[in-house]
């Protein structure tokens, strides 16, 4: 989605506290700690590289043991050109924007700034190293400390990048508005010593002119929230307008979360709602409201530990059954023994799901042409004798024994023993009313009421109206009779295709 124009900032009326420049500035410079041991490490991956070249131009004067070379006697000069390059280091990657706090950069777009930032400094090694004769480096030498440096900067960022996105505690917000209030929460968020947070971006609302920093990182305007909440993977919403003069905007907000299953937040005033549960949270310095669409808190940890207890103890007594079918799969057809699609999960983020193949190894391509034949009304795509399906893997359906491989996924954290079950990419995509993304606000499901009340042969209307019924009246004692209906379920096979 396109960001609106931007424009110079005029904060809302009837705002008050600090000017815009301090909130904008405060912003821009609050880093989480994990920033700060970022630069660290960026400050090491550049100095290295210059400690190794040094020690390469004096390779001849080396000592020739341990001994001699723990005796090596460092001079003052050493430490403050060492010193010096590692202090300006850290000042070229702060000033080439390496350590905001609102991380909403592409990844292309860092890399372009680490590679700036890199390059920046070795110019800098070679001016002060031609100042003196002889010159301390030659062109192999300086091509040696860009690339290294640039490879060893690069490296940190990719493995903090592949940290951060398996993390689960990661939060993805947005925030609407544009003023101090939207500001000051964007800071909170990102210094939240509890939680980890990666702020989008702002929804403005405001047609005035806006601060420089909110207009780099805006995503659209409130009418663009419901669109935008649809096509990305977002956990939270959190309002910084002024309420006096934006509470219709606000309720609006509301209601559209509200239709997507997106948690909201607000400042700890009260507001009229149809399907949210309040609740006061106190994570940041400004207490807020957070709008609950399902349950959360204890029961919910609960629920976690009868999965991962109930997926290993599955994973021992259902092995020998998962290695036949693994055996049979790779003895009677050509292709991989496992199948991963990507699905939609928790909040619409993607994973890949895990399934013994059932089909031809070019399934997805032949789907194509077979969608004139799809028996189920809606965005699902069902046939119940579907050609593409293998002589063992209609055997496997029938018996649900393809679906095993998901207690793996369940181990994982990307789905729950019960809950909705994931839907393709190319389901989702056909979904014409934005409340039925509210089903994405649970972890999905290996079994669910779908499950136990007919698969196949429930409507899509009737399907998505179960899982909004789970989600709505979800309990510990629901997971355990749907799981109690589960077993009954598999053994008639009804509704398997």
């Amino acid at each position: 989605m396109a960001a609106v124009t931007a424009s110079p900032h005029v904060a809302p009326a009837g705002t008050a506290s600090a000017p815009p420049a301090t909130d904008e500035r405060a912003a821009s410079r609050t880093a989480i700690p994990a920033a700060r041991l970022m630069a660290a490490i960026d400050v090491t991956g550049v100095t290295a590289p210059l400690m190794l070249v040094l020690a390469r131009r004096h390779a001849e004067a080396w000592p020739p043991g341990l001994g001699e070379l723990l005796s090596m006697r460092i001079t003052l000069q050493d430490i403050g050109v060492v010193s010096l390059f590692a202090a300006l280091s850290c000042l070229v990657f702060h000033a080439a924007g390496l350590y905001e706090a609102v991380r909403v950069r592409r990844r292309i777009e860092e890399g372009a700034r680490i590679c700036a930032g890199v390059t920046a400094v070795v110019a800098f090694a070679a001016l002060a190293g031609s100042s003196v004769y002889p010159p301390v480096f030659d062109r192999a030498a300086l091509l040696l400390l860009w690339t290294t440096s640039l490879g060893l900067v690069t490296a940190a960022r990719l493995v903090r990048a592949r940290i951060a996105s398996r993390a689960a505690h990661c939060r993805r917000a947005i925030v609407v508005g544009s003023g101090p209030h939207a500001l000051r929460i964007c800071r909170e968020l990102s210094a939240d010593p509890l939680r980890s947070y990666r702020v989008l971006g702002f929804i403005d609302t405001n047609t005035s002119p806006r601060s420089r920093f909110v207009a780099r990182r805006t995503l659209g305007d409130l009418g663009q929230l419901e669109a935008l909440l649809v096509q990305e993977h977002v956990d939270e919403v959190h309002i910084g307008l002024p309420i006096k003069s934006h509470y219709l905007q606000i309720q609006e907000t509301i209601r559209v979360c509200e239709r997507i299953g997106v948690k909201l937040a607000y400042g700890a005033d009260l507001f009229e709602t149809e399907l949210a549960r309040a609740r006061v949270g106190a994570a940041t310095p400004s207490p807020r409201v957070e709008l609950q669409l399902v349950e959360d808190g204890f029961p919910v940890v609960i629920k976690r530990l009868m999965d991962i207890v109930g997926a290993l103890i599955a994973i021992v007594l259902l092995s020998p059954i998962m290695l036949a079918a693994a055996a049979a799969v790779r003895l009677t057809s050509e292709g991989p023994v496992l199948f991963a699609q990507e699905r939609y999960g928790l909040n619409r983020s993607r994973f890949r799901m895990l399934k013994f193949r059932t089909m031809v190894q070019n399934a997805e391509k032949l789907q194509a042409e077979l969608e004139a034949k799809n028996e189920v009304p809606g965005p699902v795509f069902k046939i119940a004798r579907d050609p593409r399906l293998t002589p063992v893997g209609r055997w496997l359906r029938r018996t649900s024994i393809d679906e095993l491989p998901q207690l793996f996924n369940v181990l994982r954290g990307e789905m729950s023993l019960v809950g909705p079950r994931p839907l393709p990419l190319r389901d989702v995509r056909l979904f014409t009313r934005s409340s039925d993304m509210r089903r994405f606000s649970v972890r999905p499901g290996i079994t669910g009421l779908w499950q136990v009340s007919g698969r196949s042969m429930v409507d899509f209307e009737r399907w998505i109206a179960l899982d909004l019924h789970y989600i709505d009246n979800w309990s510990l004692g629901l997971d355990i009779a749907i799981f109690a209906r589960t077993i009954p379920a598999v053994l008639r096979g009804t509704g398997a295709v």
